[in-house]
């Protein structure tokens, strides 16, 4: 029985008997989602692909600043270490663009070619999660070795954030907003705080009804 994702164009299969690694470029994947207008949770995430097939390896990808011990980034990570990720880190590049503005440069394919072509005599199907043409070469050096390759981006953003030589070098495209349903982060209503009980207010008199409780006049 083969599993399928249906999408406007066409239908993107999974065997449910086979191998399957996922290998997500962090910042793609981040970058792709908030263009499309929602956030990732990573736990359904895993969740969905586990659905579509044997799931051996989910491996997420990022440049992280050395001495920033306040990145945004060290939550999650943290996170998708003690739930099911193979993290991999590397130390980012911090430079000045030409107008004088801070900026953040890590490239981790190297670390994604060596896991993916290394894992491949392991796996059946490679999901990769990204949209750099430099990794057309990597999927195919896998698929030479028989493992069959999905790439996962969007092309619903203006531009696509895809390159054309990437998507197809692959043997299937995916695209995120077709499981976006599936991966979404659910907002969660905020319970309501408990309001401290206070004491009953004694009514204050008016030139009408100047005393409610009887009072004792004097003498």
């Amino acid at each position: 029985m083969v599993r399928g994702i249906q999408a406007k164009d066409n239908t993107v299969h999974f065997d449910p008997q086979e191998r399957l690694g996922l290998f997500i470029d962090g910042t793609h994947l981040y970058g792709a989602s908030r263009n499309l207008g929602f956030d990732v949770d990573y736990k359904n995430l895993l969740g969905f692909f586990r659905r579509q097939a044997r799931l051996v390896r989910a491996s997420y990808y990022t440049a992280l600043l050395e001495n920033d011990d306040y990145s945004p980034l060290r939550p999650l990570v943290d996170w998708l270490g003690y739930n099911g990720y193979a993290v991999v880190t590397k130390p980012a590049r911090e430079f000045t663009d030409a107008t004088g503005r801070r900026r953040v440069r890590g490239d981790i394919s190297v670390e994604m070619t060596v896991d993916v072509l290394s894992l491949a005599p392991r796996l059946d199907h490679a999901v990769i999660f990204a949209g750099d043409g430099d990794l057309r070469r990597m999927v195919e050096g896998a698929q030479q070795l028989g493992l069959r390759v999905s790439v996962l981006s969007t092309i619903r953003t203006q531009p696509g954030m895809i390159a054309d030589d990437l998507r197809r070098q692959a043997d299937q495209f995916i695209d995120l907003a077709d499981i976006a349903p599936d991966i979404t982060r659910r907002q969660v209503e905020p319970r309501p705080r408990p309001q401290p009980a206070r004491p009953a207010e004694r009514p204050r008199a008016t030139p009408a009804e100047p005393f409610r409780d009887p009072v004792d006049l004097p003498d």
